[in-house]
C-alpha cells in the first residue's frame, strides 16, 4: 500500500500509516460519519498511481445515507488526489453502524 513518487528531483515515499490517516481525515470532514474501525474497516490500494479504498462507516442517526456516502466517496477520492497525485478509481462504502 506504500506509494512511491519519482521524477528527476528525488523520491517521495507516502507510508501506509500517512495514506491511513489521509483517509481518516477525509472521512472525518463529512458530517455525521466517521470509519468504523479505523485498523480493520479500511483498505487502501495503490498500483500504478491509481488508487481504490474500501471503507466501513458509522453514520450518525438521521444523516440520509446515500448522501454521507457520496461525500465520503468524493472527500476521500478529492484528498488523496490532491495531497498524494493519484487518480482514484473508486471509493468503495459500506455503512455498517448508527451512531445515536
Amino acid at each position: 500500500m506504500t506509494l512511491t513518487v519519482s521524477d528527476d528531483g528525488g523520491t517521495v515515499t507516502v507510508t501506509d500509516a500517512a495514506l491511513n490517516q489521509i483517509v481518516l481525515q477525509a472521512v472525518e470532514g463529512v458530517d455525521g460519519a466517521r470509519v468504523r474501525r479505523p485498523r480493520r474497516s479500511l483498505e487502501i490500494a495503490v498500483a500504478d498511481g491509481r488508487a481504490r479504498v474500501e471503507l466501513e462507516l458509522a453514520v450518525a442517526y438521521g444523516r440520509v445515507l446515500p448522501d454521507v456516502a457520496r461525500e465520503v466517496q468524493e472527500g476521500v477520492a478529492g484528498a488523496l488526489e490532491r495531497m498524494c497525485g493519484v487518480d482514484v478509481d473508486a471509493v468503495d462504502v459500506s455503512v455498517e453502524e448508527l451512531d445515536a
